[in-house]
C-alpha cells in the first residue's frame, strides 16, 4: 500500500524573484511616518508611494512604465496639511485614488494619463467627518464610489464619493483604536481588529457586530485580519511572549481557531496580502527582508507553508498588484512593489511551467473594473458578487474615465436660515440647468476660438505669399 507523503498542489513550487535593477524606481524619498500601513498602492496603470514632504503630506504617482531614476522635481500629489497615512486605488477606475491623512481629512484625486507639469493640488472632493487622524482606507469591492475610512476617533465612516455624503457612520462599535478593516468578497460584511484585542465581524448596513472573538492573538501588539475565499478570517498577531503568529478562524464558530501557528520573534507587524484566485496569503512584515507565503485550503492543517522569498534589504512598505495587472504569459501569479529607503523594487511570484500556452488552472476569471452595484443599491440592502473577467488574452485597461461628483442639495446647505425659506424641490433641476447652460457656453467659446485660430492661420499664409511675391 503506497502512502502519499507530499501534499499535491500546483502552488508548491511558487518562487519569488526581484526585478532587474533597470526595472526598479530609484531616488524616491519614502515616508518615514511611524504608521503600520503599506505606504504603497499599485494598479495596472500607476504606482503610488507616500513620500516625505515639507509643510504637509504628499504622495507620488508614477506610470508603471516610468522605471529608473525619478527626477527630484517630479510632480507630487499635494493637498493635505499633515502627513499622508494611507492611500488606496479605486478598483473600478484606475485613474482615481483616495488618500487619508493626519489632518483628519480624506481626499479623492483624479490622476491624468499624461505626466502633469506641476504638483496636483486640487482633489475632486474632500471628505470631512473624522475628528482625529484618518489611518485606514478601503474601497468597496463591488459597489461604485463607496469608500470606507477609519480614524483615530475609533469611528468607521462609509462614504459615497460620487455625492460627497457619509452613507453610514459606525461610531459606537469600537472602544479603542482600530488597527485594520477588511471587506468580504461581496462587500456585505467587515472584519475589524482593534486595540482592545477583539476581532469583530460587522454588518455595516445594520450597524451591528455579527460575531466577535476576544484575544484571537493574546499579545498587545496590533492584529491584522482578512477574509478568505471560503468565508473564513485569516489573522496575524502576537502571542503573549511577543512571538508572531497566524490564525484561521470560522466566523460561525469563534470558540476555537481552525488553525493557529507560531512563526518567529520580531517586532514588525505582519501585513497579510490575500489572493482569492489562488487562495495564497503573502505575509510581509515591516522591517523584515522576507515575504512568507502560505496556501489556505479545506484540508488539515488548513494553512500550508509554501516558501519564503528573502532579500538583503528590509522593507519599509509593500504594494500588491491586482490580478488583472499581471503578465499571464510568464505564469506570474503575484507581483509586489517593495519599498526601500530610497527606491521601490518589483518582486514577481511565478509558478514554473514549461508550456507557453495560457494556464487556465492558474488564472480563473478574476474581478474586473466594472462595479456590480451602484452605491444606493448597496445601501438599500442589495449584494452582488464581483463582475469577473477572463485574463486569457491579457488585460487591457479601459480608456480614461472621469469621476463625476454631484453634491446633493448644495444650495440648501448654503441658504441662510430664515422664515419661509424651506427646501425647494426645484433647486436640483435649477442647478442642473445652470450647469448645462455653462457647458453650452464653454462649448460655444471653444468653437469660436477654433474658428479664430483657423482665420489667423489663413491670414498668416496670405501674408507669407505676399512677402514671397514682393521678393
Amino acid at each position: 500500500m503506497s502512502r502519499r507523503v507530499v501534499r499535491q498542489s500546483k502552488f508548491r513550487h511558487v518562487f519569488g524573484q526581484a526585478a532587474k535593477a533597470d526595472q526598479a524606481y530609484e531616488d524616491i524619498r519614502v515616508s518615514k511616518v511611524t504608521w503600520d500601513s503599506s505606504f504603497c498602492a499599485v494598479n495596472p496603470k500607476f504606482l503610488a508611494i507616500i513620500v516625505e514632504a515639507g509643510g504637509g503630506g504628499a504622495f507620488i504617482v508614477l506610470p508603471l512604465a516610468k522605471t529608473g531614476r525619478v527626477d527630484k522635481n517630479y510632480p507630487l500629489v499635494t493637498g493635505h496639511t499633515a502627513p499622508v497615512l494611507d492611500i488606496d486605488w479605486c478598483p473600478h477606475n484606475d485613474n482615481v485614488i483616495a488618500s487619508a491623512s493626519d489632518d483628519t481629512t480624506i481626499m479623492v484625486w483624479q490622476i491624468p494619463d499624461y505626466t502633469p507639469v506641476r504638483n496636483i493640488t486640487e482633489p475632486i472632493i474632500t471628505l470631512e467627518g473624522h475628528s482625529k487622524r484618518v489611518g485606514i482606507l478601503s474601497w468597496h469591492p463591488t459597489a461604485r464610489n463607496v469608500l470606507l475610512s477609519a480614524g483615530g476617533d475609533n469611528v468607521i465612516i462609509i462614504w459615497n464619493v460620487g455625492t460627497g455624503e457619509a452613507l453610514l457612520s459606525l461610531d459606537d462599535l469600537h472602544p479603542d483604536v482600530i488597527h485594520s478593516v477588511c471587506w468580504n468578497n461581496n462587500g456585505s460584511l467587515l472584519a475589524t481588529t482593534c486595540k482592545d484585542k477583539t476581532l469583530r465581524i460587522i454588518d455595516p448596513r445594520k450597524g451591528q457586530v455579527v460575531a466577535e472573538r476576544f484575544a484571537a492573538h493574546e499579545g498587545m501588539r496590533p492584529m491584522r485580519a482578512v477574509f478568505t475565499r471560503q468565508g473564513h478570517i485569516f489573522t496575524t498577531g502576537f502571542t503573549r511572549m511577543s512571538q508572531r503568529e497566524l490564525g484561521l478562524w470560522d466566523p460561525n464558530n469563534f470558540e476555537e481557531p481552525v488553525a493557529l501557528q507560531e512563526m518567529d520573534t520580531s517586532n514588525g507587524v505582519l501585513l497579510p496580502f490575500y489572493d482569492p484566485d489562488s487562495s495564497i496569503v503573502y505575509l510581509c512584515g515591516k522591517g523584515d527582508s522576507s515575504i512568507r507565503y502560505f496556501e489556505v485550503t479545506e484540508e488539515p492543517p488548513f494553512v500550508h507553508y509554501l516558501n519564503t522569498f528573502s532579500s538583503k534589504e528590509p522593507q519599509r512598505g509593500m504594494g500588491f498588484m491586482p490580478k488583472r495587472g499581471l503578465d499571464v504569459s510568464k505564469c506570474e501569479i503575484a507581483r509586489f512593489y517593495k519599498l526601500h529607503e530610497r527606491k521601490c523594487e518589483p518582486i514577481v511570484m511565478t509558478v514554473p511551467r514549461k508550456s507557453d500556452l495560457f494556464q487556465d488552472d492558474l488564472y480563473p476569471d478574476t474581478p474586473g473594473p466594472e462595479p456590480a452595484l451602484e452605491a444606493d443599491e448597496w445601501l438599500s440592502g442589495q449584494d452582488a458578487e464581483p463582475v469577473l473577467i477572463s485574463l486569457r488574452d491579457g488585460y487591457v485597461p479601459p480608456k480614461h474615465r472621469e469621476l463625476r461628483v454631484t453634491k446633493r442639495n448644495i444650495l440648501d446647505e448654503r441658504r441662510p436660515a430664515g422664515p419661509g425659506r424651506g427646501p425647494s424641490a426645484s433647486d436640483a433641476p435649477l442647478a442642473q440647468r445652470t450647469l448645462e447652460s455653462l457647458l453650452e457656453e464653454i462649448k460655444a467659446l471653444r468653437e469660436q476660438v477654433q474658428a479664430q485660430e483657423q482665420r489667423i492661420r489663413a491670414l498668416e499664409n496670405m501674408l507669407c505669399e505676399l512677402v514671397d511675391g514682393t521678393d
